[in-house]
């Protein structure tokens, strides 16, 4: 883990790539104000109950956001990408609010963090940065009905489904790495009935099935 600060460095030279829709004041202000950090994969760049001081916008790696019960059970939501950011975070940072959420890297990450009160001060003086924040928030809010949709009026084979297609479509890898109890315990199911649902698919075609590996068969 390391952090560098005023954010310099071959990620920030990809900012303007990432984040097409900032100017180039917000961009100057950023690399001024912003702070550069690596996280290692399986490291938590956010944990439940802790007080957010910072916003945070990926550039590089992956991170799964999940929310998490009282017991510590993990409930996933959604993935964060390069050119992201967290909405949750933004809004428990602006209300000043123990986080809610819990966000993990998937592999190893990089993140800018950006100071609440320079967040704070650009909603009202930068509209590029205003409507980053906007989209950000619309963006993770359909993503979030996507998943009460699937959890109220979907089956779990059809959970199940979407799940692998949308680790796919975002990790571009057709083998996924997970095992049958991880899936189990970010779907909030069992590992017997995720263990029973893919030996289903893979004899309807639909992935086969390896030692420590899935392959996803359909096209994206």
């Amino acid at each position: 883990m390391m952090i560098t600060f005023g954010a310099k460095g071959p990620s920030m030279n990809k900012m303007d790539e990432l984040f097409p829709e900032f100017d180039t004041e917000l961009l100057s202000s950023i690399s001024d104000h912003g702070q550069v950090r690596q996280f290692s994969k399986g490291e938590a760049l956010i944990r439940t109950g802790q007080y957010m001081k910072h916003t945070m916008l990926v550039l590089k790696g992956l991170v799964k956001v999940y929310r998490e019960d009282e017991e510590g059970n993990e409930f996933f939501m959604y993935y964060l990408k390069p050119g992201q950011a967290c909405a949750l975070s933004m809004i428990c940072a602006v209300r000043m609010e123990a986080s809610q959420i819990l966000a993990i890297a998937v592999e190893d990450t990089e993140v800018i963090m950006i100071p609440l009160e320079h967040m704070k001060r650009w909603m009202s003086e930068n509209k590029s940065w205003y409507q980053f924040v906007v989209e950000t928030y619309r963006d993770r809010f359909e993503e979030m009905l996507t998943v009460i949709d699937h959890v109220a009026f979907r089956k779990m084979d059809e959970r199940l489904e979407h799940y692998l297609h949308r680790h796919v479509e975002t990790t571009g890898n057709h083998l996924i790495g997970l095992s049958h109890q991880e899936i189990a315990d970010e779907l909030n199911s069992s590992r017997e009935v995720i263990s029973r649902l893919l030996k289903k698919m893979e004899q309807l075609g639909k992935v086969k099935l390896h030692r420590n590996q899935i392959e996803y068969l359909h096209s994206l």
